[in-house]
């Protein structure tokens, strides 16, 4: 089964439903209340698991993947407010299970665009820096990688993004601190270029 957004089929209401709502019309095989679910949350799914899996080409298709174990029982999440973690949490476990098997070594070689500001010049540098930036995300383990994703990148609470993770608050804590003392020690010997440019794209 594709997943497509919703707004290719739409349907009055829909959009208007709770979670809770639409997930009971899913288990009644209502493939419009699942699309409404798909358009809702698919973007931030991809987010996270685009960034734990380095830019891989099957960010999608993981994604895709959790969206699937839902439409084959959606009685598997039993409040509403609790999908949106549950499919992250269902996503990263796929993304961790194929790096057992199989590191996903290769970034997107296109990096992140330029937002067109500046001479092509100011936007190669910000496009090095971001690049350099990703690059030591993506060097950390997967939980810390995961964390710092759903904290800094989705700007989630500490309280919600240990939920997704099924750990504590402190041991939450303990991730980031981890995660941010090895990216400091990564990114140490380009910290003034990287500032410079940095401050150079916000004025």
């Amino acid at each position: 089964m594709a997943i497509t957004p919703y707004r290719e089929r739409p349907v009055a209401g829909l959009h208007q439903a709770t979670d809770a709502d639409l997930l009971v019309h899913a288990g009644r095989r209502e493939a419009h209340a699942f699309a409404a679910l798909v358009d809702r949350h698919f973007p931030v799914v991809h987010r996270v698991v685009w960034r734990m899996m380095n830019g891989h080409a099957d960010a999608e298709d993981v994604a895709q993947e959790a969206f699937l174990r839902l439409w084959r029982d959606p009685s598997q999440v039993r409040e509403g407010p609790a999908l949106r973690g549950w499919l992250i949490r269902v996503a990263s476990n796929i993304v961790m299970d194929r790096f057992r098997v199989r590191p996903m070594l290769d970034l997107d070689e296109t990096g992140e665009l330029a937002d067109g500001r500046g001479t092509a010049e100011d936007a190669m540098d910000r496009s090095r820096a971001v690049a350099t930036i990703d690059a030591a995300v993506a060097g950390l383990p997967e939980r810390q990688k995961l964390a710092m994703t759903l904290v800094h990148f989705e700007q989630m609470t500490n309280i919600a993004a240990a939920a997704i993770m099924d750990v504590s608050v402190d041991a939450l804590e303990s991730l980031l601190a981890r995660a941010r003392r090895s990216l400091k020690e990564r990114l140490a010997p380009d910290k003034s270029t990287l500032l410079a440019t940095l401050a150079a794209e916000r004025t």
